[in-house]
């Protein structure tokens, strides 16, 4: 399972924040809503299933934007990875 870690602070405006590094960085709201389920937990199935009803998308597209976004955000140091049980 994939997390945003802990310590990252999202504004909502979009602007998200490392303090231990001091990266910034702003997402659209699509990304904001990633974040947020990130943040309860959600399997990226499930965040696939609810983004592509809420913003009426096709599913390729989304999974092309979902592995840029979590791309960008492994880049920065930001997710955390924790084994199932």
């Amino acid at each position: 399972m994939i997390r945003l870690k802990r310590n990252i602070a999202v504004s909502d405006t979009g602007f998200v924040f490392d303090p231990s590094t001091g990266e910034t960085f702003t997402v659209n709201e699509t990304g904001m809503r990633i974040i947020h389920y990130l943040r309860e937990g959600k399997d990226p199935r499930e965040i696939a299933s609810l983004i592509i009803k809420e913003y009426n998308i096709d599913s390729l597209s989304f999974e092309k934007y979902f592995q840029d976004f979590t791309e960008m955000l492994k880049q920065f140091n930001m997710l955390e990875y924790e084994k199932e049980v």
